[in-house]
């Protein structure tokens, strides 16, 4: 099997196994299907061709959970937007690897005719997301009537527009709606430093008046604290453009109403700190200059309309009040 050589996806000193779900907020089980595409040997031959891209990491699994999970648990907020029901939507994954994510997006969410699930990544990654989500065991082609694969490399411009631009070509038959994205998610995407630019830059392009419509569309970043020093430079700059809060959950049943709790707090037993934010953008951000240089983005240019480095605190304020815990 021929490697994809890329510097991000091989990092030097790579050494990674598959991971299989574990833990209390690991609900999700992978059927034959997804055995084929996510289990261990998939993961193993997924490792050696194309990196990092070809594993399933945790926060994948825990957002996964929170897509797909048992009517014992609620939510807030819920994956779905209740105010979006009977509308067309569009869910797009950045970075999406193995598609794992964007597999149970369009299995476990009930789509229409009109909804779309778009798996994007790396260019050389687009292979592995075409033989996950389209092939089956049998090798017939599956759930190509609802999702789509694309390139999309952080802070390529025209990457991001060429989406938005194909999407007004899926306009509702009845032309009442135009095609334009409602969620975007991220999965396990903060983890190096020189990937925290480009990737906030590709949020605020997907989230930008050329690529929505009427409505913001909800950003989904699901995340486990690796290093916290090396990524929170991302969270003080993504603060200032986008407004976010912690998914919270409870168990519900005939006999008991649990308190509710930070989805994520230990995940898989390990002690590590993990979340999920959902985010929209900041309404006044929409008129700021968005900085050329990576630099000057996670130093907080631009945003408040001024050209003064600046950093938010919402993340940190999140691991003081024990959210983090």
């Amino acid at each position: 099997m021929t490697r994809v050589h890329n510097r991000v996806n091989f990092p030097e000193e790579l050494a990674i196994r598959p991971l299989l779900p574990r833990g209390t907020y690991f609900t999700c089980k992978l059927g034959d299907q997804q055995h084929f595409a996510f289990g261990v040997e998939a993961q193993r031959e997924g490792i050696e061709t194309y990196g990092i891209a070809g594993r399933v990491w945790e926060a994948a699994y825990l957002v996964t959970s929170y897509i797909d999970h048992p009517s014992t648990w609620e939510f807030d907020p819920p994956f779905i937007d209740k105010h979006l029901a009977g509308h067309k939507r569009v869910f797009l994954e950045l970075g999406s690897g193995t598609g794992i994510v964007a597999a149970k997006i369009a299995q476990a969410v009930a789509l229409s005719g009109r909804d779309l699930v778009i798996a994007t990544d790396l260019p050389e990654v687009c292979p592995l997301l075409e033989k996950n989500l389209f092939v089956t065991p049998q090798g017939d082609s599956a759930n190509t009537q609802v999702t789509l694969v694309r390139p999309l490399s952080w802070g390529s411009y025209d990457h991001a527009i060429n989406i938005a631009r194909e999407l007004k070509f899926f306009d509702d038959p009845s032309g009442h709606e135009h095609g334009c994205v409602t969620h975007i998610i991220c999965s396990d995407l903060v983890y190096f430093p020189e990937l925290l630019a480009p990737l906030l830059r590709t949020l605020l392009h997907l989230t930008s008046p050329i690529s929505i419509f009427e409505l913001q569309p909800r950003v989904i970043i699901s995340y486990k604290i690796r290093s916290l020093s090396k990524e929170t430079p991302f969270w003080s700059a993504f603060g200032l453009w986008f407004s976010f809060e912690p998914v919270i959950a409870r168990r519900i049943d005939a006999t008991l109403l649990s308190e509710w709790q930070r989805f994520g707090s230990g995940l898989g037993g390990d002690g590590d700190l993990a979340f999920i934010f959902v985010a929209r953008r900041r309404p006044e951000s929409l008129n700021w200059t968005i900085p050329s240089e990576d630099v000057d983005l996670l130093g907080g240019v631009g945003a408040r309309g001024t050209c003064s480095k600046k950093s938010d605190e919402t993340f940190e304020t999140l691991l003081l009040m024990g959210l983090g815990e």
